[in-house]
């Protein structure tokens, strides 16, 4: 297989059989993203789970300290004060049964969809349409509450919704190729740290086999576990 230029370009000076301290893993992508637009930053987690069983799902949600850089379309389901609340808070959309007929329809155009509890019997009626989309609402990661301030003020700044994949891998955006390394380290510290709280009690042996870092058009760069997690054998 022939690379481009670009891709050939950016993979000089990465050792792919390396494991790079999370701080000069980020500024090898940061360097190598020049791409015309902003890119994401992302991790991959590959962790020593099986999804199929239900006792080591691995799921969640992180309010990254410095925002995820995304501008996320919130949805809410709620009635009453409940909506109004929503609005006050930020939501691009609010509604109820009508929201659920326009969802229906397929008119899906918002990132993140939160709900108060006495409306999921309506909106569990969608779970064959947002769930496909990673868009259900699930009080596990918050986004099925009573406090839809915080909820919808969470999805609006930066809380990112993790789930591993068949696979075993987690991956998320933790922000973008134009915020500072100490930011993007930061954001990163809060993932993985989110993501460790979140081992499920079926998971045995090592729980965090791989991390790498990446940005959208560039290549990744593995991390050295020890330096992501701030607490001593956080990883095991």
């Amino acid at each position: 297989m022939t690379h481009g230029k670009r891709t050939v370009t950016a993979r000089e000076g990465i050792d792919r059989d390396k494991f790079y301290p999370l701080g000069e893993a980020v500024k090898m992508v940061k360097e190598r993203a020049k791409a015309k637009f902003d890119e994401t930053i992302e991790v991959a987690m590959n962790l020593g789970v099986d999804p199929r069983h239900a006792d080591q799902m691995v799921r969640g949600v992180v309010n990254l300290p410095n925002g995820s850089g995304r501008s996320q379309r919130v949805a809410v389901f709620a009635r009453g004060p409940k909506a109004e609340e929503a609005k006050a808070a930020g939501a691009d959309i609010v509604g109820a049964e009508d929201l659920v007929e326009k969802v229906n329809a397929g008119q899906i155009d918002f990132d993140r969809c939160i709900a108060t509890p006495d409306l999921m019997p309506l909106v569990g009626r969608l779970g064959k349409v947002l769930g496909p989309r990673g868009l259900m609402p699930n009080p596990k990661v918050g986004t099925v509450t009573q406090d839809v301030t915080s909820a919808v003020k969470g999805a609006k700044g930066g809380s990112v919704e993790f789930r591993v994949e068949k696979a075993g891998i987690i991956h998320a955006g933790v922000g973008k190729a134009s915020f500072s390394a100490d930011k993007l380290v930061e954001n990163i510290k809060a993932f993985a740290d989110a993501v460790q709280k979140a081992k499920p009690a079926g998971a045995k042996g090592s729980f965090v086999n791989k991390i790498s870092v990446s940005s959208t058009m560039g290549p990744g760069v593995k991390i050295e576990p020890s330096t992501v997690f701030r607490s001593e054998g956080a990883k095991a």
